[in-house]
């Protein structure tokens, strides 16, 4: 499962090594901590700026006035702090309320909506995660600070490492979205 990145000078992401070393059977939590670590430690060398999950939380975002929204709130993660709560408005909203996994090549494009944690990131790969009934829980997130550093090879193998993981139980191909 090697994916190559325009921008980040054709470097080779090397996946299948990342999904043999995952296995399921821990728990949810432990399970995405061991997930974030190994997908940091593997990619941050081809220009990945940050990995983490979101997961869907209702009610999570509270406005000035009171009003609640559904929202996502930050799982495990490496290699610095994000936001959280975070409403769907975003990358990582479109993803999950899609139900397909969302490349941006460049998040200028994403305009006002883009949530942006570190105005240093330039592009975004967002994969969906699913329950065994094909109800979406979460996502999994990877920036990078390189504008093009993803293309759908990496979000089909991000989404492939998290079935693997068992992080993701979906039974159906997942469409790929490229802004």
């Amino acid at each position: 499962m090697p994916s190559r990145s325009a921008s980040a000078g054709l470097r080779t992401r090397e996946y299948q090594s990342l999904l043999a070393s995952l296995r399921s059977g821990a728990g949810r939590e432990q399970t995405m901590r061991g997930a974030a670590d190994a997908l940091w430690e593997a990619l941050h060398p081809t220009g990945v700026s940050w990995v983490g999950f979101y997961i869907f939380d209702p009610g999570c975002v509270v406005h000035a006035d009171g009003r609640r929204e559904d929202g996502m709130i930050l799982g495990a993660r490496r290699d610095k702090p994000a936001c959280s709560p975070i409403g769907l408005h975003g990358a990582c909203g479109r993803c999950y309320l899609s139900r397909r996994s969302l490349v941006v090549t460049d998040v200028a494009r994403l305009g006002a909506g883009y949530i942006a944690c570190d105005p240093r990131d330039r592009s975004e790969v967002v994969v969906p995660l699913f329950e065994p009934d094909g109800t979406a829980w979460g996502v999994l997130d990877a920036d990078s600070y390189d504008p093009g550093a993803f293309d759908k090879a990496d979000a089909d193998s991000l989404l492939a490492i998290m079935k693997g993981a068992g992080l993701s139980r979906h039974r159906v191909d997942i469409a790929v979205e490229v802004v």
